[in-house]
This record gives C-alpha cells, structure tokens and sequence, in this order.
C-alpha cells in the first residue's frame, strides 16, 4: 500500500518542492481547498480530502477533516491488532505525514478594523485537530507544522529506512513542537478573548501565546541560555515590534533595558528622551524640542550614559543625529518611532561606534495596551500582574505649609513620572524638565536620597525630589533640605507621615502627596 501525506496549509511557502519531494518518493498527496489548488497547478496529482472521507466540504469549509476516515487513519497503532482490525472495518487508511499550518488568527485579530465575526472566522479547528492526532501517533507520523522543516522530513524519510530510532528522533522533535504551535494558537485566541471580556481587568487565569522564539547569543550572563519570544498579534509599539535598521543582533539585556527605555519616554506627551543603563534612567529629559529635550537628558550623567540605551518619543532627524554621532556619546541602542534615512546614515557613521549600534523603529507611539500584563518567573511559579498605567487613580495634596510655585509643580509631575521607571528604593532629583540626580535600589530610602545628591553635585540646589513610595521617617527630607531640594512628591500614607511633614515645614519645603506608589522590583 502506497503511504499517505495529507497537506493543508494556510501559509503555502515552500509547499510545491515538498509535495513533489513525497510524491517522488512515491506519497500519495491528499490535500484540501487552496492547497490542492496549488498542487495542481504544478502538475502535482492530488485526491481532495472529500474523496477520503465521503463528504464534501461544507459550511464555509468549517467542516472538512473532522472525520473518522482522517483522524483514524491519524491516530490508528501500526502495531494495534485491534486498531489494524477496525481500521480494515471502516476502510481507513493510514495517514503517514501530515503538514498542517493554521489559519492567520494574530494577523487577522492585529487588525485595526478587525470585527469580531471576521476574527472567530479565523478560529482553526480542524488544523489544531489533525496536528495534536498526528502528534500524538508520531511513532508512526510525521506531523510537519514549520515549512523550514520540510528539508528535514525529506532527509528524514530516506534515513529511517536504515536506521529507524533516527527517524523516531526527529519526529519527537516535530511532535514537540506541533503542541508548542497549538499551545501558542490556543493562547493567542484565549487572550483576543479575555480582552474583550476582562476589558483590562486581570484574567483569572491568563496564557501566555508565545511561539518558539529565537535564540540569542546568551542570557544575562554568558553562562545562561536565552531566547526572545514575541507575542503575535502585538499591536504596542514596543521593542518587540520593532524593526531594527542596523547594528549587531540585539542581546538579551539590550532588550531588557531598550524596553525600560522605550516604557520611560511614553509617560510623556512633550517631546521627551531617556538614558538608560541597566534598567534604570541614568537621564531624562522632557522639552519643546527633540533635541532640547536631548540635551537635557544627556546632562543628566554622561558618564553612568556611556554605553548607554537612548530612547526618543518623537521621529529622529538628521540634525539631532549629528548632534547624537559624536565620540563621547557611545551608546548601544538607539530606539524611536522612526529615523529620518539621513539620520540613519549619520549614525551608523558619525562616530566609530556607530557600525555596532543597533538602531531600532517601533513606529507611532500611540496608546497603551491596558490588556497587557507583566510577568515575573519565580521558581517553580508566576507573578501576574496588570501594567503600572497612567496616574489617574492619584490624588494630589499639598501637606505642606508652602504650596509649590508653577516651575516646581512641572518639575515634581516630571520627576514623579520618572521615578516610577527607577528600581526601588527610588529617588529621583529633577530641575527645570530634565532629570539630574537618581537613587535607585538602595536597601535604605534615605541612602537612595544621598545617591541622588551625590549624583546631582551643586544642581541639588532648587531641584525637586520624587519618591516611589512614602518615607518612613524625617530622615529623608532632612537629607533632601540639606541637598538645596525645594519641593518634594511622594505617596503619603506612613504612620509617621506627621514627622515628615514637620520637617518640610521646618525647612521650607512644599511637600506634596499622591495617595498611591510606584515600586517597580
């Protein structure tokens, strides 16, 4: 009896070679709809699926392969006397390779004018099906989901005649990843779900629609593996979206910290810049202008900023990359919504450095995804939680005796976006739309203070301070007085809240309360 190969495919790359492969080696090709259209068009012989199974398709082709004919000849043990027996009963055939790929649900769902009857439409059933049967069978099966594996199925299928455990290897590996494949689907279609139903809210029980990812050189050290795995259907403009225009292949702290970046300068609608280093905003800097606004964040810390993660919330220009692609100004990512092609060029060659930077476009900026969710491994779990959004759930109070002036209240909202991007315990010092001091991830609040100041040097004097979460004693105000500080932000809401007033009091400070904190961990 001549083997059997069933192809239905909604990506149809490289599917005539493959198909001619089998037939070669003397497969009998069953295929359904477009893909046998395909086939036939390249004078390959094909029998339709509807041939096999007796039925025609029907309902819009939602039902096709949801037959005994196509799943018992799937799943049917080879060496089963009883399924032999009952596969010989119902005239089923066995079914030997099977190349499935799904229908297009994150593209059709990434859609900006997707409607919700064209997205369930492009919910795959029977794909999914005929993936886990075959997988589930792969001592007997193929079960090809990826066409870069095509090549190897050929390979494999001439090999396994002399050595039959390298053939039940590779169709391991294939079975692995075709529930990796359905498992990613699945998720992609309960999360599109759980958005419409949640509405942001978190899932009680949320998936992760992650496909296979691609490896990276290593992880955070070069003792660690890694990989990057995007979401598909990402719509945020977001390092995960972007597309990279030149430089070296991104590692995995180049994508930790160009999301920090990236997630820093969205919390501002003025034109706005970020500097960062190991996640934490070494500069920032918001203004009139992109490059004003440059300047400023650079002055921040050049040193801690060489080497650096820059960030822009606006389109680069060729100008400002001049003013970029200089020597002192070494830095490995530079990530915006899009780069002038003049932009591109100056910094790739402005400065030695500019062949290794990476240059990356994530697009218009826009509106955040409230559906999106942050998530932290811990061993053997997961921390899930909603994305630290906006401000408007905060209620400013001034506690203090003295009110702020107008450049202080622009300063504090400033310095107040900035620190909710600075690891705990954060400080952040801030003067005139620009950030000058940063205390991040002190053990003690008031050791954070002192970070900051001294980063900041003589710019503490007139400056203003944001905390990420409320000060449990006097002691941090004092050390901001002694500073130059006038004017501070921070959520309130210790049981010694009193003491820290007093203190601002003494020293002159407007001292402002938000009613809620910030710490990112």
């Amino acid at each position: 009896m001549r083997r059997r190969a069933l192809i239905s495919l909604t990506d149809k790359s490289d599917v005539v070679p493959f198909a001619r492969g089998l037939a070669e080696r003397d497969f009998e090709l069953i295929s359904t709809g477009g893909t046998a259209r395909v086939l036939r068009e390249a004078g390959l012989e094909v029998r339709d699926v509807a041939d096999i199974t007796g039925f025609p398709e029907m309902m819009n082709g939602r039902v096709k392969t949801l037959h005994p004919s196509v799943h018992g000849g799937l799943l049917g043990l080879r060496d089963n006397s009883e399924h032999r027996a009952a596969m010989a009963e119902h005239d089923i055939a066995p079914i030997d390779v099977v190349a499935v790929n799904l229908y297009a649900f994150a593209a059709t769902v990434a859609k900006p004018d997707v409607t919700e009857a064209e997205a369930i439409e492009n919910i795959d059933i029977g794909g999914p099906s005929m993936i886990r049967s075959a997988a589930k069978n792969h001592r007997s099966v193929w079960v090809v989901t990826d066409p870069s594996d095509y090549g190897r199925v050929l390979e494999g299928l001439d090999g396994e005649s002399g050595d039959a455990q390298l053939g039940l290897t590779l169709r391991r590996e294939l079975a692995a990843k075709a529930y990796t494949t359905t498992a990613a689907y699945d998720a992609t279609i309960s999360r599109w779900f759980s958005a419409r139903v949640n509405d942001g809210a978190l899932a009680e029980h949320p998936v992760f629609d992650c496909g296979p990812g691609s490896e990276l050189r290593y992880g955070e050290n070069p003792n660690q593996a890694a990989r990057f795995h995007r979401e598909p259907g990402a719509r945020e403009a977001s390092v995960t979206t972007a597309t990279q225009l030149s430089g070296k292949a991104l590692s995995y702290n180049n994508i930790m910290d160009a999301d920090a970046a990236l997630e820093l300068v969205k919390e501002f609608d003025a034109p706005s810049v970020a500097v960062i280093k190991h996640t934490n905003p070494c500069g920032c800097g918001t203004a009139d202008t992109l490059a004003e606004a440059f300047a400023r964040a650079w002055s921040g810390d050049p040193q801690s900023a060489f080497g650096g993660i820059l960030a822009f919330n606006r389109p680069v220009s060729a100008e400002l990359a001049a003013a970029i692609a200089k020597p002192e100004h070494f830095l490995e990512i530079v990530i915006a919504p899009s780069f002038e092609e003049a932009a591109v060029d100056t910094l790739k060659t402005g400065a030695k450095w500019g062949k290794n930077v990476r240059l990356l476009a994530v697009g218009e900026l826009g509106a955040r995804d409230a559906n999106e969710v942050a998530v932290r491994k811990v061993t053997g779990g997961w921390l899930v939680q909603q994305r630290d959004l906006g401000f408007d759930h905060e209620q400013r109070e001034v506690v203090s005796a003295r009110q702020p002036t107008e450049q202080e209240w622009a300063d504090l909202e400033f310095a107040w976006r900035a620190s909710k991007h600075v690891k705990s315990n954060a400080i952040v010092l801030a003067a005139k739309g620009a950030l000058v001091g940063v205390g991040a991830g002190q053990m003690s609040r008031v050791d954070s203070v002192f970070m900051a100041g001294h980063k900041a040097g003589e710019r503490t004097r007139g400056a203003v301070l944001a905390s990420d979460a409320f000060f449990p004693f006097r002691d941090s105000i004092d050390e901001a007085a002694r500073l130059g500080v006038t004017a501070v932000i921070q959520p309130g809401g210790s049981i010694r809240d009193k003491e820290s007033i007093a203190a601002a009091d003494e020293h002159g400070i407007a001292l402002v309360h938000t009613g809620a904190r910030h710490f990112k961990h």
